[in-house]
């Protein structure tokens, strides 16, 4: 345990004991998996280092090493994983001085960016060239991320019953665990669970499709299937070139749908709402590019208005 540690103990075994303490059945599993891996990394850059000899420094070297091999930002986040169990460490006495203290955070030159988000144009070409047919399949998927925004996991965990076809919405309260062998597990955090409005065409669409189906069954996973997000992926991308538009994720036809959203004047609290966000500054952060081009239409918009009462 982490009381029997002291500061001639290894700095990757105490991190290992502190994930076993501190994050293990608190957080997700997917975010457990990021603090596994970063203790990998440390057992590969730092296997050697002593907690009372992790200075600023060592720390940095650690740091270092990893930013070869990766973006700044994903360097940033490795950092962070590391941060939470250096500073336990300092405040119980193990390590002398805060090491991360004015730590530089480096890493190789970001990729090109793949496209994140169609426009509305582009979507209306995509969904149109969808073959919508009388069985379940990708391409209602497609069309359902595409008209509520759901995360790949929420999507997959939609059974029937989460539709309340007489007030047209529908319910988001669980993710399938598609990484990890599949079943419902709970939603990323608790303003992911939300009830989403949705447009009248897709009421009834849905309600022919999963009308035979069983209430409690998530309706795109099939009995004893793994699921795998490059094949939605996959399936996507064939559309996409199909119908002459970008290139997109999954997750980009979230980014679709919030932007198409922000574009036609929803709020930035109604959207980060609609799509589970934690808080606005997630919103905000995220749709940053679209938030200020819409800023400078305003601006173009006042100085009409105001030039027209001359």
């Amino acid at each position: 345990m982490l009381n029997d540690l002291s500061g001639n103990d290894l700095f990757c075994n105490y991190y290992k004991e502190w994930i076993s303490v501190y994050k293990e059945n608190a957080v997700r599993q997917v975010t457990l998996n990021k603090y596994h891996l970063a203790h990998t990394w440390i057992e590969r850059l730092a296997p050697d280092v002593k907690l009372s000899e992790l200075d600023r420094i060592s720390y940095q070297r650690i740091l270092n090493g990893y930013a070869k091999e990766h973006e700044r930002q994903t360097t940033m986040d490795f950092h962070h994983l590391l941060k939470g169990a250096v500073l336990d460490a300092v405040d119980d006495g193990l390590i002398p001085r805060d090491p991360t203290r004015k730590a530089i955070v480096k890493g190789k030159p970001p990729r090109p960016k793949k496209n994140r988000y169609l426009n509305q144009f582009e979507l209306h070409r995509l969904l149109a060239g969808l073959d919508l047919g009388s069985e379940i399949s990708w391409e209602w998927f497609i069309l359902l991320v595409a008209k509520t925004g759901l995360r790949f996991s929420e999507a997959l965990a939609i059974t029937p019953s989460d539709f309340d076809f007489t007030r047209q919405t529908l319910s988001v309260n669980k993710t399938w665990d598609y990484k990890n062998g599949g079943g419902f597990v709970p939603t990323k955090n608790r303003s992911s669970v939300r009830k989403v409005q949705i447009d009248w065409q897709l009421i009834v669409q849905f309600s022919v499709l999963v009308k035979n189906l069983p209430d409690e069954c998530p309706i795109f996973v099939r009995e004893d299937a793994k699921v795998y997000n490059s094949t939605a992926n996959n399936t996507l991308a064939r559309l996409c070139k199909k119908s002459g538009v970008p290139v997109i994720t999954i997750h980009g036809l979230r980014h679709t749908h919030a932007s198409l959203l922000l574009f036609a004047g929803v709020s930035i609290a109604s959207v980060a709402k609609r799509l589970g966000h934690a808080s606005m500054n997630t919103t905000e952060k995220t749709y940053l590019h679209i938030i200020q081009e819409l800023e400078n239409k305003d601006v173009d918009l006042v100085m009409r208005s105001l030039t027209s009462l001359v």
